[in-house]
C-alpha cells in the first residue's frame, strides 16, 4: 500500500513534538510492514526511511497528492480533499462548534465521546526509540512532562503536591514557567526547571523517577507523556479528566481532582510496582499496535466507507478549566 502522512510541520521532532514522534512511529512501522510511504511535511524535514515532499498551505491539497498514492492520512483538519481515500487524526480539543471531517479519528475513547464519535486510535510509543528501562534503579524524585508554561497542565499544582509530599520534583516541557499563575519559588523548594529536553535527556529524568504528576485541567485527549512515563516504571498521579481513566488504571496510578488526595496518594508511592507499569504499557501502547488499528481504518476508507456516519462535533462547551480542589 502506498500510504502518504501529511503533517503542517517539522520532522522529525527536535525535542518532544508530541504529534511529530506520534507519525515518525507510524510511518516507520508501516514501512516495515512492507507499505510504502511518505511523508508531506513542513520545509526542512528529513527522513531516512520514508521520501519526503515539502507541503504547501497555498496550494491546494489535491494538487500536492500524486496519482500513485493508494490512501492519506491528515494530521490537521483539510477541507474540498476529494482526490484520493484519507482519514483525519485530530490531536487537539477542536473548539466548541466547529465542525470535523466525517473521516476524523481521535486518540482516545474519551476524546472521541465528546465529538459524538467512537472512532478512535491510541497512540503507540517506539521502544526503539528509547533506552531499556533499568526497573531496579534507584528512584529519586517525581516528574512534570508538560508545556510548564500552559495553565491548563497546572504545574502549580504539581509542584503544590511534591512540595506538600516532600517530594523532589523535575519539570520538564516548555521553554518557561508561567510566573503569572502565582508560582513563588523559595531557597528551600525542591523544584528543577530544566525545560526543553531531547529524548535522551529526558529519558535520564523518568528512568529515575517515581511518578509523573499530571494534574491536568482540561479534558487531555490522549497524553503521550503518560505512556512514556508508565514505559519507564514511574506511577502516574493525575486528574479523572479526557483520556486519563481509560488509559490510567488503578494498578498503575492515582486519579483525582483534589490536591489533598493526590498528595496523600503520592506519599504511598512505592507501593506500586515499577514493573507492572512497563508491563501495562508496552503490553497496550506500542506503535505496533497502532500501526494495526490504523491499517483497518485505512482498508475502511478504501472500501469506501466513512468513518463517521455525521460530521463530529464537541457536544458539550467545558469551562476554561476544570475543578481543581483542595
Amino acid at each position: 500500500m502506498k500510504i502518504l502522512i501529511v503533517n503542517n510541520t517539522v520532522i522529525p521532532a527536535a525535542k518532544y513534538g508530541g504529534t511529530e514522534r506520534m507519525i515518525w512511529w507510524l510511518g516507520k512501522e508501516l514501512n516495515r510492514l512492507g507499505h510504502e510511504v511518505t511523508y508531506l511535511v513542513s520545509a526542512g524535514s528529513t527522513c531516512p526511511f520514508a521520501k519526503v515532499l515539502v507541503y504547501d498551505p497555498a496550494v491546494d491539497m489535491n494538487q500536492q497528492v500524486s496519482d500513485d498514492v493508494d490512501v492519506v492520512h491528515f494530521h490537521f483538519q483539510v477541507s474540498g480533499f476529494t482526490k484520493k481515500p484519507y482519514l483525519v487524526n485530530v490531536h487537539n480539543n477542536p473548539g466548541y462548534g466547529q465542525t470535523l471531517d466525517q473521516n476524523s479519528v481521535f486518540v482516545s475513547a474519551n476524546h472521541a465521546a465528546r465529538h459524538g464519535s467512537s472512532m478512535y486510535v491510541h497512540h503507540g510509543l517506539d521502544p526503539d526509540d528509547y533506552p531499556t528501562p533499568d526497573l531496579q534503579q534507584k528512584r529519586t524524585h517525581v516528574h512534570f512532562l508538560a508545556k510548564a508554561a500552559w495553565r491548563v497542565k497546572n504545574v502549580k499544582g504539581a509542584i503544590d503536591i511534591a512540595t506538600q509530599s516532600h517530594s523532589k520534583l523535575v519539570v520538564l516541557g516548555g521553554t518557561r514557567l508561567n510566573l503569572k499563575m502565582g508560582l513563588r519559588f523559595t531557597p528551600n523548594l525542591n523544584v528543577r526547571f530544566k525545560g526543553m529536553v531531547d529524548n535522551d535527556q529526558k529519558s535520564v529524568v523518568l528512568n529515575a523517577s517515581k511518578a509523573l504528576l499530571f494534574p491536568v485541567l482540561w479534558h487531555e485527549p490522549f497524553g503521550l507523556a503518560i505512556i512514556e512515563s508508565l514505559y519507564f516504571g514511574c506511577r502516574v498521579f493525575g486528574t479523572p479528566y479526557g483520556s486519563l481513566p481509560e488509559l490510567v488504571p488503578a494498578e498503575v496510578g492515582f486519579l483525582s481532582n483534589s490536591k489533598t488526595a493526590l498528595t496523600t496518594a503520592l506519599k504511598d508511592v512505592d507501593s506500586f510496582n515499577n514493573q507492572h507499569c512497563h508491563d501495562y504499557a508496552m503490553e497496550y501502547f506500542t506503535v505496533q499496535k497502532m500501526a494495526q488499528r490504523y491499517l483497518e481504518l485505512y482498508e475502511k476508507v478504501l472500501n469506501g466507507e466513512t468513518l463517521n456516519l455525521v460530521s463530529p462535533t464537541l457536544k458539550e462547551a467545558s469551562p476554561k478549566y476544570l475543578p481543581w480542589r483542595e
